[in-house]
């Protein structure tokens, strides 16, 4: 993973490729063989193209948890992020699965922490969307002006609130249990309930970042498309062109969003827990931040 934000961006295009859902058990197996192989210097004759095992590499990372080493369920990993959240029904619950599936998993989650994190994470996103609604609809009474500024500017706030909300709450037992934090070796040097701070801080700013482009840029183009005749005299394809418009956004969103900060951060040894900086030499430690 790259320390330079376009290396980062250009890492997790390929990580949200959704080419990778349709992976077969046995491809990724061979993946993960080709890429153990190459580790231990002893490559399979045939296999001299860095190619090949750049997407081996593509295939392991947007499949199995860095964590765990197991594999995430397919409809909550990044590459399945946009076409399964796509359907505004089931949103707020997908986004609490592919946080919870995403997250820091070094430390086991019981389930019901898991059940809690879950009802409070669907609950508090709901009851947003429902104060949304209820607020536009009472804006109907208002005047013209305050109209607009409540449909224009609320919907945004209170969907970012929705998406901390959900990962604050799907990670909480991060916030308990403390992180896994690592030296420069890779070595587990402590768990440290700050670094878990961080992490969570940070995934949620992405979550803030990530509905931007979607609030703006499908209302500016499709201004533009409503202009054109061929559109004016079918006025039925609106809607699919609209939904289509909202899509490549979100497609074009989550990799941004999810390219701002490392997925393996860092952090100062004297930023973290006394206990910490006992353990380790190293001025700096890493920590998996969760996507």
């Amino acid at each position: 993973e790259c320390s330079s934000f376009l290396g980062r961006l250009r890492h997790f295009i390929d990580i949200i490729d959704p080419s990778t859902l349709f992976v077969s058990e046995k491809g990724l197996k061979e993946c993960i063989k080709l890429l153990d192989d190459y580790k231990d210097g002893k490559l399979p004759p045939g296999v001299s193209d860095l190619q090949q095992l750049w997407e081996a590499q593509k295939i392991k990372q947007a499949i199995i948890h860095p964590d765990t080493g197991e594999k995430i369920f397919m409809p909550f990993r990044m590459s399945g992020y946009v076409p399964f959240g796509t359907p505004i029904w089931l949103n707020q619950s997908h986004n609490a699965c592919v946080n919870y599936a995403n997250r820091n998993a070094t430390k086991p989650t019981p389930t019901s922490k898991f059940l809690q994190g879950y009802v409070g994470a669907v609950t508090s996103a709901v009851s947003i969307a429902v104060g949304l609604n209820v607020l536009i609809q009472k804006a109907n009474k208002l005047s013209p002006a305050t109209r607009m500024i409540i449909q224009r500017f609320v919907p945004f706030p209170a969907v970012a609130c929705a998406n901390i909300c959900n990962v604050g709450l799907m990670r909480h037992n991060e916030l308990s249990e403390g992180i896994d934090v690592l030296d420069n070796n890779g070595n587990v040097v402590g768990s440290s309930k700050t670094a878990a701070k961080h992490a969570i801080m940070e995934t949620a700013f992405t979550r803030v970042v990530l509905p931007m482009p979607i609030f703006v840029l499908p209302p500016i183009i499709m201004s533009y498309l409503e202009r054109l005749r061929f559109l004016q005299s079918n006025r039925r394809l609106l809607l699919p062109i609209h939904s289509v418009v909202c899509l490549v956004t979100f497609g074009l969103s989550l990799p941004v969003a999810i390219s701002l900060f490392p997925q393996m951060s860092q952090i100062e040894v004297s930023r973290l827990e006394p206990e910490i900086a006992m353990a380790t030499d190293c001025k700096v430690v890493t920590y998996n931040k969760g996507l």
